[in-house]
């Protein structure tokens, strides 16, 4: 069985969705993370990236929010089919 590479959220392109497989990281940038309801298991739209690539923008549960490169380097995804 082929094992697929992990993914972050950075990663997935705008009109994409992908459901987070696990958090990384610690402290406030985790918590920070969570408090914006993206858990595991959460699918996330990504609407829109910066030109430079920060804030990214995308939808969850919902609620459309803003996030920083390194929040996203931390929410680890699986491509949603």
């Amino acid at each position: 069985m082929q094992q697929k590479q992990a993914l972050t959220l950075r990663d997935v392109a705008v009109g994409s969705s992908a459901r987070v497989v696990k958090l990384t990281g610690e402290g406030a940038v985790k918590r920070h993370v969570m408090d914006m309801g993206i858990t595991k298991g959460v699918e996330i739209y990504v609407r829109k990236v910066a030109p430079l690539g920060d804030p990214i923008e995308v939808s969850v549960r919902g609620y459309e929010l803003s996030l920083r490169k390194s929040e996203a380097e931390n929410v680890l995804v699986e491509a949603v089919s």
